[in-house]
């Protein structure tokens, strides 16, 4: 869903260098998910490329580079979707069948949601999208950033980028 929202809003609301989604065809077989990174202006800012495990965030020529993926080396871990300051990126997999996609994002609010719950899921504007269902939260570097993995129908995945907790 398209918003009215200018880039001067700080609203991704188009195609642009910076916001890095996988190739169709990749994103259709990978299982575990791939990253989504919606970081679209130059800013000194680098943490997603130097939590990367794999290297599938490659390493910036210039700290003010927007980043580049290698999908080929992508887990799927979510790592750089917990360091990320910018709540800028996340891993989402399309491959669960059934109409539902997975989608891990970051969240630092509370309440924290649990396992089990029904979550508003919302777009880049704040408006409902859909609902969605949580099947964990994890904290995978240990400093109180939570990604929350979330079900949510398949043709959701380019619109919800955040929760909230009802």
């Amino acid at each position: 869903m398209k918003t009215s929202a200018s880039f001067e809003s700080g609203v991704l609301t188009e195609e642009r260098p910076g916001a890095v989604k996988p190739p169709e065809t990749l994103w259709k077989e990978h299982k575990g998910g791939l990253v989504v990174v919606e970081c679209p202006q130059r800013i000194p800012c680098n943490p997603c490329n130097t939590s990367c495990p794999t290297g599938a965030i490659k390493k910036f020529e210039d700290i003010n580079d927007v980043p580049s993926i290698d999908y080929e080396k992508c887990t799927g871990c979510a790592l750089c979707v917990s360091k990320c300051p910018g709540l800028a990126c996340f891993v989402i997999d399309i491959t669960l069948g059934g109409g539902l996609a997975l989608i891990k994002m970051p969240y630092e609010m509370l309440p924290v949601p649990r396992k089990g719950d029904t979550v508003k899921c919302l777009g880049r504007t704040g408006e409902m999208v859909c609902e969605g269902h949580v099947e964990n939260v994890a904290e995978p570097l240990g400093d109180r950033t939570k990604v929350v993995h979330v079900t949510i129908p398949v043709e959701a995945v380019n619109d919800v980028r955040a929760i909230r907790v009802v």
